[in-house]
């Protein structure tokens, strides 16, 4: 597998963190995680929903394939342990509040002294020279700072609550492709590096489709005239009879020529590929009467035949069931019978194994490193 001669030393918690190490796991990366001696370890174990053999769901899904090692790392001998670990690694990630590591002598500088090959990963929720860095903050308050919490505003202009936990997933992403450049990088100069992850940096690089009127024209979008937030006729969430949804996903010139050909509106097409805004008003009202005429499975047989951005409108577990999802390997089964979101990144010829072994939590184990 791609990682499988990546040594990784896992001190992070939660999601940021732990997703990407287990991502790294999946390809081949042998990961250990360093959990807090509290008698606990990484709090996902007793958090979420636990299956039928009372694993937490949300462990099993950023702890698989890992191996594990509870240390006091504020006692001298364990953190000896731990830095006898990191002498041979190649990549550490930690999540804990800048400075943290620099007083419990595990810093970037303490470790590179001893080994300068290895990328040093630092995630956190504004950055390690932020004047926000001692702030604590979790996924909403990023997102909350961001402004795209401000953005799921529904049509009593008030906002909702975020879907998705867009901070934590974007300083995944953001955090594995730094240490993946990073150590290709190492190949030529023999050298590690500091990687400094912030949440808040890593969301707002994923907006330069929503920020044309902040750089543009120095304003704040109008969310529900946006074309990603329904204020474009095409690019919306239509209530069918039965109260299901329908969701029309894409303007294209195309796409709306072929729909309102289909519906016997083929005058409405050009508009419909139109700017969204105050203008598509029209359109919605006259789609949002149209959707309420049949059920969601009439509108699924409807529109089936024809070349168009649409999809039902899925509960998560109807997303987990779908016939796309299995034949992505987005949902896998273990020998138990235990069920795991499949890895995204797939490759030709050196595919994923993702091993579906999860680590007890060892307060005085002693681990070495696997042979490269």
């Amino acid at each position: 597998m791609k990682l499988s001669f990546i040594r990784v030393l896992d001190l992070s918690q939660y999601l940021p963190g732990p997703h990407l190490t287990m991502t790294m796991a999946d390809h081949g990366a042998d990961v250990i995680m360093v959990e807090p001696a509290n008698g606990t370890g990484e709090p996902t174990r007793a958090m979420g929903t636990r299956a039928k053999d009372g694993t937490s769901v949300w462990f099993r899904n950023i702890a698989r394939g890992k191996r594990a090692i509870a240390l006091d790392l504020k006692n001298a001998a364990q953190k000896d342990a731990f830095l006898k670990l990191a002498d041979d690694a190649d990549v550490i990630v930690e999540a804990f509040r800048p400075g943290v590591a620099k007083r419990l002598g595990i810093d970037y500088d303490r470790v590179a002294a001893r080994n300068p090959r290895i990328v040093y990963c630092s995630i956190s929720a504004f950055g390690q020279d932020s004047p926000l860095k001692d702030k604590p903050a979790h996924d909403l308050g990023v997102q909350a700072l961001v402004g795209t919490a401000d953005l799921s505003r529904g049509n009593d202009d008030k906002p909702a609550m975020p879907n998705l936990v867009a901070a934590d997933m974007a300083s995944s992403l953001t955090a594995l492709s730094a240490i993946l450049m990073a150590l290709l990088a190492r190949e030529k100069s023999g050298k590690g590096d500091f990687i400094d992850i912030a949440m808040f940096d890593s969301l707002m690089a994923w907006t330069p489709n929503i920020t044309g009127t902040v750089l543009g024209e120095d304003r704040a979008p109008v969310p529900k005239q946006m074309r990603n937030y329904g204020g474009q006729a095409m690019n919306r969430l239509y209530e069918t009879k039965d109260g299901g949804h329908i969701a029309l996903a894409g303007n294209e010139k195309k796409f709306c020529e072929n729909f309102f050909a289909a519906l016997g509106r083929p005058d409405l097409a050009q508009p419909a590929a139109g700017e969204p805004g105050p203008t598509q008003a029209p359109l919605i009202a006259f789609l949002t009467g149209t959707f309420a005429t049949k059920t969601r499975a009439e509108w699924e047989a409807f529109l089936e035949p024809i070349d168009l951005c649409w999809a039902p409108l899925h509960t998560l577990k109807e997303a987990f069931s779908d016939q796309n999802a299995k034949a992505r390997g987005m949902v896998l089964t273990d020998a138990a019978g235990n069920r795991h979101i499949g890895p995204a990144a797939k490759f030709r010829a050196e595919p994923a194994h993702p091993d579906f072994s999860l680590p007890d939590y060892a307060p005085s184990a002693a681990l070495h490193w696997r042979p490269r």
